[in-house]
């Protein structure tokens, strides 16, 4: 029982990140199918899944087509009520639905002004008026969240939710462009994108490069604030401390070095994602440990 999630670029696609943690963060097993959201391709990508003409879109295991990221959201909730997608309790389900379709219909002026990229920080960022308020609000919203829960640090009810999920593409907004919140709205921003899911996926998306690159601004950039500056460097031959992959377990052919050792992978992309951010993928870094 395996859903099919077509999804955008990662280091952009914020709606697509949002479809992907629904899955990933509760166990859902699903295959993932990129999507040329900036090649091109993305109309002849989604014609079999047509009327969807956005992403992510998810496929069933019996086929059925769902589109836009709320009924996804809806429909494995519904098909997998034992995955605990939404709170527990019945304020708090309603409450986390509250904050969901807002953010779903709402914040048109942080999204415009401030599309999410995951590759650094900009520095010197001046928001729009229209933006504070965006921010305001938000921080209402997580507020209330919190007061219901009465929980002031990580997850909005206290276990992770749909609610993190659908934020977590406006904590990348929040922190990519230094926008001005509350040190506690700050601290959530970085518990999401601290999580290891958001560090795999914004990794898998630092494999990609980029000509012309979409949303740059003229601005200086810092580091991204998790998982970076990261130790390790692609080269071009081993041998390797090990012989086959840590995740496919295949005969390694791409290689790594790290801390003055050289590491195997059975491919480019599981090589990069890993340079990316060595310490978001538990195989590799229990590898290491064992040397």
């Amino acid at each position: 029982m395996t859903y099919d999630l077509f999804i955008g670029d990662r280091s952009f696609s914020s709606w697509s990140l949002r479809g992907w943690l629904m899955l990933e963060k509760f166990g859902i097993p699903y295959r993932s199918h990129l999507v040329g959201l900036y090649s091109g391709t993305m109309a002849a990508d989604l014609a079999p899944l047509a009327p969807a003409r956005q992403v992510p879109v998810l496929r069933t295991p019996e086929g059925i087509v769902v589109g836009q990221s709320l009924a996804m959201a809806e429909t494995l909730a519904e098909l997998h009520p034992e995955a605990g997608l939404w709170p527990a309790g019945p304020a708090a389900r309603a409450t986390a639905r509250w904050l969901c379709a807002e953010m779903v219909s709402s914040f048109s002026a942080l999204r415009g002004e401030c599309p999410m990229q995951l590759l650094y920080c900009f520095e010197g960022f001046q928001p729009s008026k229209e933006t504070l308020s965006d921010l305001a609000r938000i921080e209402t919203l997580w507020s209330h969240a919190r007061a219901m829960s009465g929980v002031a640090t990580g997850p909005l009810f206290g276990t992770y939710s749909l609610a993190d999920v659908f934020y977590v593409p406006v904590a990348a907004r929040i922190v990519g462009y230094g926008l001005p919140v509350s040190a506690a709205a700050r601290d959530y921003c970085l518990f999401l994108l601290g999580d290891t899911a958001v560090r795999q996926w914004r990794a898998m998306g630092l494999t990609v490069q980029y000509d012309p690159m979409p949303y740059a601004l003229d601005l200086p950039t810092l580091d991204w604030p998790v998982g970076t500056p990261s130790a390790a460097r692609a080269v071009e031959a081993g041998p390797s401390v090990n012989a086959s992959c840590p995740y496919s377990g295949n005969p390694v052919t791409d290689f790594l070095e790290l801390d003055g050792r050289i590491w195997g992978f059975c491919n480019a992309f599981c090589r990069d994602k890993t340079v990316a951010d060595p310490g978001a993928w538990s195989k590799f870094t229990a590898m290491v440990a064992k040397g």
